[in-house]
């Protein structure tokens, strides 16, 4: 007999516990007079949360503006700053080499493919994303990606966040629990009940009972209490792919507290892995994503503090991951999010967008009765795993292109140790530039235009000439590349210093009509 959908559960109180209440009660719960449907989040005060995922894509502007979360209240109590690409250091030689991943597409990308023709119309040594973006000076420069006099969440260039993990926690837990109607159990599980079906019953906890429910969100972080404990879903490990296991996190004072904030994350190749580094208002998140086979923790403390520039590191967390996601993310009414559905390492920031994405097909989703339930999950299912094939092509890709001599590098680009999705493409691309024809599914994770920045920032060569006959938009091109030298000859002079922004934002906020 098929049961109607009225309460569900969130096990586990961090980033992707939050924001998934928080989009469920949005969609089904926060209406006092239709609520259909009661969302409760269960967190215990005895497990510690991750909390270094520290960057963002620019879905999160959206994800902030359907849960009513203004953007001036985002960035005045979360520490935020505006992230508006990726810039990756040393990656190709390993000495004083860059490439950009902006967020906004080169110009005029839907009119014209500028890969088979922009070398033709630019300086030597001018790069990829130089040529055909205006992001890359705009981080160069330490320009915001708007003014002061725009509105919440309006862009000039594309953009999303860089936060403080503990700080943004917090915010979303006052925010579900007050403004949209989260029901919040701080407790410990000591039990998961099934029924006969192997379906989840109830969590046993300690101060508050039993708490039913009809669909278990397990957000409980790697350790995957429901789907993986109890429900015995098998992980899928991806660590012939990605061999990096270890990292440490620190964080960094400004030397001066008007010190510029970079508007980029920055990704700096090391000899066994590469450090991240984020600017926040006041502190920078610093960390070491490394392969313990290659480096020793004594050696990767030493390569953390040279970076920072330091002789130790006093501060420092350390957490071992191995790569890879579940079989499957939704079994039996039970759905996992978030770390407790896999883990990749945090090179393009796609943690919180995979965490955005489950929550919000979800809350679309969510199946009206449990008899329907099956559906919906093999659904879910096909779509997220297509999602996490394409975040880990696009990653890989980064050190497939690499040159740097290091064994950790070599052993990254092994044949045997990249996807044959990727080889695929890989081979297509010798003699054809990224397009849309590469990714026709509408859940893919990267489009086409990042691959391109990745792929030509890198210094691939696709070999254009065998296909001549159907490049004959070289005037075209040429255009839009002289567009994007005006776009930066007007944004230069009127977009202000990214730190002068969030201060602005600090003081004034922006405006919400």
């Amino acid at each position: 007999m098929a049961g109607d959908i009225k309460r569900i559960i969130v096990l586990g109180g961090g980033t992707a516990g939050w924001i998934t209440a928080g989009i469920l009660a949005k969609k089904h719960a926060s209406n006092p007079k239709q609520q259909n449907v009661q969302i409760s989040l269960i967190e215990s005060a005895d497990i510690a949360v991750v909390g270094v995922g520290e960057g963002t894509w620019p879905t999160m502007r959206k994800t902030l503006a359907q849960l009513g979360i203004s953007e001036t209240q985002f960035i005045r109590h979360c520490g935020a700053t505006f992230k508006q690409a990726s810039k990756f250091v040393n990656w190709i030689h390993g000495e004083n080499d860059v490439y950009y991943h902006p967020f906004t597409e080169p110009q005029g990308f839907n009119k014209v493919d500028p890969a088979p023709y922009w070398q033709s119309f630019v300086a030597p040594g001018c790069s990829f994303s130089e040529a055909v973006s205006f992001q890359q000076f705009l981080c160069e420069n330490n320009l915001a990606p708007k003014s002061i006099a725009n509105k919440e969440f309006e862009v000039v260039a594309n953009y999303g966040y860089h936060l403080d993990a503990s700080k943004f926690i917090a915010l979303l837990r006052e925010h579900c629990t007050s403004q949209l109607g989260v029901r919040h159990i701080c407790d410990t599980v000591e039990q998961v009940i099934q029924n006969d079906n192997g379906d989840v019953k109830s969590l046993q906890t300690k101060a508050n009972g039993q708490q039913h429910g009809d669909l278990f969100v397990d957000c409980s972080g790697m350790r995957s209490k429901l789907l993986g404990e109890t429900l015995k879903v098998p992980f899928k490990p991806c660590d012939q792919i990605f061999i990096a296991d270890t990292a440490l996190a620190t964080q960094v004072p400004y030397a001066q507290p008007q010190d510029p904030i970079a508007c980029q994350t920055i990704a700096t190749a090391q000899s066994a892995g590469w450090i991240w580094d984020i600017g926040l208002q006041d502190r920078r998140g610093v960390g070491y994503v490394y392969s313990s086979e290659h480096c020793s923790d004594d050696d990767a403390l030493d390569t953390l503090a040279k970076y920072i520039g330091c002789e130790t590191v006093d501060s420092v967390k350390k957490i071992h991951f191995k790569p890879g996601h579940r079989e499957v993310f939704w079994k039996n009414n039970c759905v996992a999010v978030g770390l407790s559905a896999g883990f990749l390492e945090p090179l393009e920031a796609s943690a919180l967008m995979l965490i955005e994405t489950s929550a919000n097909y979800i809350a679309e989703q969510l199946p009206a009765n449990t008899e329907i339930m099956p559906i919906v999950a093999k659904r879910f299912n096909a779509m997220m795993l297509k999602k996490w094939r394409g975040v880990i092509d696009f990653l890989k890709l980064h050190y497939v292109l690499s040159e740097r001599p290091e064994p950790f590098w070599q052993q990254n680009r092994q044949t045997q140790s990249i996807p044959d999705s990727l080889k695929e493409l890989l081979a297509l691309w010798r003699y054809n530039s990224p397009s849309e024809y590469d990714f026709t599914d509408n859940v893919e994770a990267f489009s086409a235009a990042s691959y391109q920045y990745i792929l030509y920032g890198a210094g691939f060569k696709s070999d254009f000439t065998q296909m001549q006959q159907i490049y004959n938009q070289g005037q075209a091109a040429q255009k839009q590349l002289l567009m994007t030298h005006k776009r930066i000859e007007q944004l230069k002079y009127t977009l202000p210093k990214h730190r002068e922004l969030i201060d602005k934002v600090s003081s004034l906020g922006f405006s919400t009509i």
